[in-house]
């Protein structure tokens, strides 16, 4: 079985203690082929080379799996952002602009599509799936990106904003444009920028519209008390 250019196992014959991250693998394949609504443990089984059985000694039902498919694929990347922007002595703005990278590669990757039209087009038929990513995904990623913004306004390097509200803009600027870049012949008719350059230009927007203001230039409204504790 050939999977990203190197060689591995059949899944059958994997060790015991791989089989949930092949149960994962398996699940985010069916989900994204059926739904969630239409995805049935035992087609999960079948792609994963195991029986129904063994799923559930595991996994209890189908949205605890696709809770530890969003564990898995989300919740993971981002703890380890928070553990590489907690320890790092950057700037907020190197911190930033190195995140927007990684987030980028991510937005744009198979997976992320997947899992983005499972969101959009099926939690609001699964409020308790949909409570846990707004909670477990959402917020988070809100709240990791509003602590960079805050520390660079309580260093000088970034102007008073609601670091809350500058998150959303973020993420819906990268997710929007993602989108668009995993539909290549769509985003070839919208502009002629490669991938990368996409990336350079939100940067620079993001940084720009951040930066101090010159003394005694015209300010907008301060920014609205957000604070998420």
């Amino acid at each position: 079985m050939i999977h990203d250019g190197s060689v591995q196992e059949p899944r059958w014959r994997r060790l015991p203690e791989e089989r949930p991250r092949q149960i994962i693998e398996a699940a985010l394949e069916v989900f994204g082929e059926r739904g969630l609504g239409q995805a049935r443990l035992e087609d999960i089984a079948k792609r994963a080379g195991l029986s129904k059985g063994t799923i559930y000694l595991y996994f209890p039902n189908k949205e605890e799996l696709f809770r530890e498919v969003v564990r898995s694929v989300m919740v993971s990347r981002l703890e380890e952002a928070e553990q590489e922007v907690g320890g790092d002595a950057r700037t907020a703005a190197e911190q930033l602009t190195a995140y927007m990278l990684k987030w980028w590669s991510f937005l744009r990757s198979p997976t992320y599509a997947t899992l983005y039209r499972l969101i959009v087009g099926e939690l609001h038929r699964f409020p308790d799936l949909a409570e846990f990513y707004a909670r477990e995904v959402v917020l988070r990623s809100q709240a990791l990106l509003a602590g960079i913004v805050a520390r660079g306004i309580e260093r000088g390097e970034f102007r008073p904003v609601d670091p809350y509200v500058a998150s959303r803009i973020m993420s819906s600027m990268f997710i929007a444009h993602a989108l668009w870049c995993s539909k290549r012949e769509l985003f070839k008719l919208v502009t002629r920028c490669t991938e990368e350059e996409i990336l350079a230009e939100m940067q620079d927007f993001v940084l720009h519209a951040l930066r101090p203001l010159p003394e005694g230039a015209p300010t907008a409204a301060p920014p609205v008390s957000n604070d998420r504790t």
